[in-house]
Formats: C-alpha cells, structure tokens, sequence
C-alpha cells in the first residue's frame, strides 16, 4: 500500500476544504478566496466563490514575469505540413495579447462567447488563451465538423465571432473549412457578427464581406490587451458533447476550480515539473487538448507540444517515436486506440528500434478503455510504466489513475487503478445500493465533485440536474458501468449502454474485448450486443487484425470463440466473431458501438457528428451481411 497516496486521497475526501484550500494556493490570484465551498444549492456546488483570477496570467504572463520568458511553452511539429516551432513564454504572451486586443476591436466583451474552429496550428492555442485574457468565453469545435453540428453549436452558445483557418489537412486530403463554416452560418438561426479565418500558405482562400476579416489584417495596428480580473465562478469555456435528443450538451468550467485542479494534476498524477517536456497527443476539439495541450501545461510552466499528425501516415508508424526522441519528451498522453493503430502497422516495433527514447519515462491512457494486450505490447516495447487511467469531458481531469506524482501503485491489467484525491468513486446498483467488492454496477462519485469539474451545463441548469443528478440522489452518474474490486481499483469494464443482457445476465462487452484482444492476430476488436428473440441479445466480436497475418479468417474466428468460452464462459453465449478490415470510430478514436449495434438490429441510426470516415458505415453493413447477422 502506498501511504502517502493514501494518506492525501483521505484527506481530500474527509476534509476537502481544507484539502483544497491549500492546493488553491499555488496559482495566482487577484483577490485570495475566502469561501472554499459553497454547499448551499446541491448539485450546484461552489468553489472559490469569492476568488478573483485569470485563466490566462496563470497560463502566460505569471511565467514571464516570473523570469521565465525565454523558456519553450510550445512546440510546434506538424509531419503533415513539414513544419517545426518553438515558441517561448514570451512570445506566447505577446501573440495572445494581440490577438486578444484585435478580438476586442471587433466587439467582443467579457462574457461574450467565441467559437474557435481551428486545425491543430499555433494560432488555436493563440485564440483560446486571448479568450480567457479578456474574459471571453470560447468553444472549441473540432475543425472538419459537419456545418448542421457546428451550427447547432453557434446557436446554443450565441455566439458572437467564428475563429476559423482557410484549411485543415489529414494524411492524404485537404479539408476546406471555408465552406463548412458559410453553410453552418447560413443553417444557424444565430447569425455570428464576424468571421476571423487564418490564412494557411498555400491554401489562401477568398473572404467574402466585410463581416468575414483575415488573422492578419485582425491584428495590424491592435494595442495588446491586458489580462482582466475574472471571479471563479464565471465561465472559462463551452464544450459540447453530443446529446442524446439531438440538442448539444454544453460542459462548462469555471475558472477557478479550473486552474487549481489541473496545476495539481500535473505534478501529481502525470509527474511532471517546469524543467520537462509533455505531450498530449489529441487534439484541442476534445477536453483532452483543452486539459493537457493548453491549459493544464501552461499553468504549470513546462514545455507542451502541439501535434499536427496521426500515429500512423504522417508518414509511418514511427513517429510517435521520432516526436520523442526529437523533442526530449519526458510523457506522452494519448489514447489506446493511437497504439492499437501503431501496433497493428508494426507489430513487432522494427520503427521504434530507429530511436532513442532515452528521455521516456511514462505513458499514460485514457479516452477508451485499454485492454490488457496493448498495455503489455506498449510495456514490452517501452520499458516504462504504462498508465491506464478514467476521465471524463465533464470532470476534465482524471477521476481514477496510477498517480505517478504520488509514487506509484502496482499496476492491474484492465484496471484504470484508484480514484484520484477528490472523487469518492462508488459502485451502486439499480436499487440504489451499494455493490459488494468486484460486483458489477453503474460508476457514481458522491457529491460535491472536486474543482475544476463541470458546475452545470451552459444554460441548462435542469438539464444538468436530471441528466447527471438525479438517478442516484447525492451522487454524480458517469453513465460507466465496471466494479470496484477488494484493493479499491476502479474496473470502468464499458458504457452504461454497452451492457448487454443475454437470457438475464448482465454481461460486459468489456470483459469479451479484453479476451479477443489478447489473440496474437487480433489489433483490435469491438463486442456488441445484438437483439436475439429467445436471449434478449446475443454478442457479437468484430475484429480487425495485424499487419502481415496470413491465417485463414475463419480458424481466427473459431479461436476467437473458443478463447470466450474458456474465460468467460457459456454463459455468454458468444457464438459469432467476424474479421473486418476497419473498425467505425469517432476523430477521438472511440469505437461507435451503438451504431453498429443499431445497423445489425435493422434500427434507423443518426449519422454520427464525430465519426472519421462515414464511408466505413457501408463496409460494416456488406460485413454484417455477408456474416449472415444483418438481413437483408
């Protein structure tokens, strides 16, 4: 047992305003708070309440005026354009302050809302940093949406000005968001007063009027604007995540609670000091790229690198290695289904023979469960721990890990390990009752969460009330289903959704995943259930295999099977495995099991706003067809 671990993880939960009090006195503040938690309108809870502070002083200018100007904040490698950049604290905070001047030339005030809809480039950072420096409030939509998604988002949010670029590019295409920006505008009932487009070389293209400025032209001539005071409680930004009616879920962060909890995280969970430098490898249209490309990096004054690539194509499946070797990172935060990609590609790792990862010392993952066989193969490969750790975009930061600042726990294969200091992570089951040890159940944290979660949803306060708050009196529903075994390791085994029940058993398809993942042909895999008259549902596996397998499809999927029935059990009735080129996956890399399941189930399906590629959609239904699973 690790006692210092357990020691600060008891006092976070037994006396959190102490706890969190002391933590909020490592970050600037205008005015110091006084009130730590206001617990008087549960779930709306309060921390900081009085506190005065800004986002961007924490992240920019305290640095500067600390004497640390001239260090690296970011570092710019994009494999996909060829270009590399270093830029320092100094001139992060004289590029934020100009922009942040120019967007208040163009009418934008404190609280007013911006939405940035960049590629991964310099100027995004840029443009969510200027935001919080005038006190505005950004959303962040991932470059390349589809016009009714970002639309729906320039409505909910009202927002007043559009930050685009001319282009952004994947391995082998050029997005044009021009025209994706215009058509959203056109399908928006909120029409947004100004459009400011980044003008990438090479790919200029026409604006149209007056309302419609470029980067450049925005900026000449603009006095650079000083940071305002911000209370804690107003907002720092909007993330939308995908409702289920159709209408986006607005996750908002307040700036306090914001600032202090990722500073804390960066030490603490990911060990991670001023002198080093860090690698989120996502993107900044998920709360990932907000946690731990921008903000979380910055406050604490290290290096972080901004990563305009894939882990395979841009241009093999070595660059994660050659990023590490060049660059000197210390940590890489990514997702399991990036390595599952790299070791699909180079299975036997002959890429990452070609450097020297000397510098290495922890990877972490998060965005989908990692199964055991790529935390091993990573491991192998690596010769550093491999972290699998549970957050969500509305907490914003790690709700269970390893934490490698704390000194590390053993490692348990499959598990995300302990709830982190601040979340008091229970397993409650239907009834409302608490699971016994290993006993499945839906994934709840007792309330009040920590700071720096989601206080509410953008104009929503109901909304965030009965989604979230509700099921489960005085405890937050994460919608993950998994166990909590007898050492207190959290088992996040899949989505609330993503249980099925065959002829009355509740089983996990994360549970099937993490056996058909450890066949040696077998990159990746997908288990869902699909309706059955006599069972309720039955389990399917798709699976997609390493490069160079040569063995016959079908003795892979006979294997497959019988791999279910010895670890799992009859029980599962798991009777059907079939290999398919590619699985569907949203940007971030999460498999859309409930899509399938609804295409296998004959069931009409909403094209998913986040997915990589629709044309997979139609090589899933051929698949399933040619398998006998959908009728025709």
């Amino acid at each position: 047992m690790n006692q210092k671990f357990s020691d600060i993880y008891k006092e976070s939960i037994e006396k959190p305003e102490i706890f969190w009090k002391k933590i909020s006195e490592d970050i600037f503040w205008y005015k110091k708070p006084s009130k730590i938690l206001n617990k008087s309108n549960p779930p709306f809870y309060k921390w900081y309440e009085d506190g005065v502070t800004n986002t961007c002083y924490n992240a920019v200018d305290i640095h500067v005026e600390k004497g640390l100007g001239e260090k690296t904040a970011l570092i710019y490698d994009s494999p996909i354009t060829g270009s590399k950049r270093k830029i320092t604290y100094l001139e992060l905070k004289n590029s934020t302050a100009k922009f942040a001047g120019a967007l208040k030339n163009q009418g934008i005030n404190k609280g007013d809302r911006v939405i940035i809809y960049m590629p991964m480039i310099p100027e995004a950072v840029i443009a969510m940093l200027a935001c919080g420096r005038i006190g505005a409030v950004h959303s962040v939509v991932f470059g390349g949406f589809a016009p009714n998604e970002l639309a729906s988002r320039i409505d909910d949010s009202k927002a007043k000005i559009i930050v685009t670029a001319s282009c952004g590019f994947e391995p082998g295409r050029t997005i044009e968001y021009k025209p994706l920006v215009d058509k959203a505008v056109e399908l928006s009932k909120h029409k947004p007063e100004k459009i400011i487009l980044y003008q990438r070389k090479g790919n200029e293209v026409k604006l149209n009027n007056s309302t419609e400025i470029s980067w450049e032209d925005s900026i000449k001539d603009v006095s650079p604007a000083e940071c305002v005071e911000m209370k804690a409680n107003e907002y720092a930004y909007i993330l939308y995540t995908s409702g289920t009616t159709g209408v986006p879920k607005g996750i908002v962060r307040d700036i306090g609670g914001h600032i202090v909890a990722l500073k804390w995280t960066m030490k603490n969970i990911y060990n991670i000091d001023q002198n080093d430098v860090w690698w989120s490898a996502s993107d900044i249209g998920w709360i990932v790229g907000h946690s731990y490309i921008v903000y979380g990096p910055l406050f604490k004054g290290c290096t972080t690198i901004l990563f305009e690539g894939k882990p395979v194509g841009t241009p093999d499946a070595g660059v994660f290695w050659r990023v590490i070797s060049e660059h000197k990172v210390k940590s890489l935060f990514t997702a399991p289904t990036a390595f599952r990609a790299i070791k699909k590609e180079d299975p036997n790792g002959n890429f990452f023979k070609k450097y020297d990862l000397s510098s290495f010392e922890t990877l972490f993952l998060a965005g989908e469960r990692a199964d055991p066989d790529t935390l091993k193969w990573a491991e192998g490969l690596l010769k550093v721990p491999v972290i699998d750790h549970w957050w969500q975009t509305e907490t914003s930061w790690a709700i269970s890990a390893n934490c490698a600042g704390l000194g590390l726990s053993k490692t348990k294969y499959g598990s995300a390990c302990r709830p982190v200091p601040g979340y008091d992570v229970k397993i409650l089951k239907s009834d409302g009752k608490e699971a016994k040890p290993n006993e499945m159940g839906d994934v709840v944290v007792k309330l009040p969460l920590p700071p720096g979660t989601f206080p509410t949803l953008w104009n929503a306060d109901q909304r965030y009330k009965e989604t979230y708050m509700s099921n489960y009196p005085g405890y937050y529903q994460t919608y993950d289903a998994g166990h909590i075994d007898e050492d207190g390791y959290v088992w996040i085994m899949s989505r609330t959704d993503d249980i099925i029940n065959v002829a009355g058993h509740r089983l996990s398809t994360g549970a099937m995943e993490e056996v058909l993942a450890e066949h040696q042909d077998v990159a990746e895999c997908a288990v869902l259930g699909i309706a059955d008259k006599l069972k309720g549902q039955l389990p399917i596996g798709l699976l997609t295999l390493k490069a160079g397998v040569t063995k016959k499809h079908e003795d892979i999927s006979k294997e497959c099977v019988q791999m279910i029935r010895e670890k799992v059990g009859p029980v599962a009735a798991f009777k059907t495995a079939i290999v398919i080129k590619r699985l569907p996956k949203t940007r971030s890399g999460k498999i859309l099991r409930g899509t399938v399941r609804k295409i296998a189930d004959n069931e009409p399906y909403k094209m998913p706003a986040t997915i990589d590629d629709p044309a997979i959609l139609d090589e899933i239904k051929e698949d399933l067809k040619k398998n006998n699973i959908l009728k025709s």
